[in-house]
């Protein structure tokens, strides 16, 4: 199966983490930049290309995890990348 990387509006989890995480201004202004994605499944997406992830060269350098809640989304972990990227978000109430 091919990648397919399709357009993402990323509105409503810069409103979850405006609300939520106000003091990382950061965090917030990457999110906001996740506007093409890669859904993986029902329980996460990518916004960076997860291949080789920490290895020299590769895109995806994990620097730390950011917990939000939603109401309609439960619990989201924000894979946060160095240079505050988004890598993906992982929707928790889907992970089997």
């Amino acid at each position: 199966m091919k990648e397919k990387w399709v357009a993402y509006n990323p509105e409503w989890i810069v409103k979850i983490a405006t609300e939520q995480i106000p003091d990382k201004p950061e965090i917030i202004k990457a999110l906001s930049e996740c506007t093409v994605g890669l859904r993986e499944s029902r329980a996460y997406i990518y916004f960076v290309n997860g291949e080789k992830p920490n290895q020299p060269n590769s895109e995806w350098q994990f620097e730390e995890n950011i917990i939000l809640e939603d109401k309609k989304n439960g619990t989201i972990i924000l894979d946060v990348l160095k240079g505050n990227k988004i890598g993906g978000i992982e929707f928790l109430k889907f992970v089997k």
